[in-house]
């Protein structure tokens, strides 16, 4: 799959943190960041900052919905995903602000920037 998206000349790839589970390398998106005719090219990675995921490395085996408590809401059409209350201290942990965070796995792998999904969540949590 590298080896593909390094012979394209797109001036900006989007793609996953992970491949098959397995964070990419700093060399690895590095090496993204040359086009196939030697131009710059951006590198930025999805993450889903609204929703829990149950196939991320975060994710823990006695979570369900409601527990940790900003699991909010089944993500309908997505049955490994949970809306979030993005922000709750404890998801925020998770996605920011210290070694250990998503976002800084992402800035330790080289990517250029991030692609901030479901941001709008909020509008589909009930709040009775």
């Amino acid at each position: 799959m590298l080896e593909k998206l390094k012979n394209t000349n797109y001036d900006l790839l989007l793609i996953d943190l992970f491949f098959n589970e397995t964070p990419f390398t700093f060399e690895e998106i590095n090496e993204l960041k040359i086009k196939k005719n030697g131009g710059k090219r951006l590198i930025i990675s999805y993450i889903n900052i609204g929703a829990a995921e149950k196939f991320r490395y975060y994710w823990k085996p006695n979570w369900k919905l409601g527990s940790p408590s900003w699991l909010k809401k089944e993500y309908e059409g997505y049955r490994d995903e949970f809306w979030t209350q993005f922000w709750e201290k404890q998801w925020q942990k998770i996605i920011h602000g210290n070694d250990n965070s998503y976002m800084k796995k992402i800035l330790d792998a080289g990517f250029d920037g991030a692609y901030l999904d479901n941001v709008e969540c909020y509008y589909f949590l009930n709040f009775d």
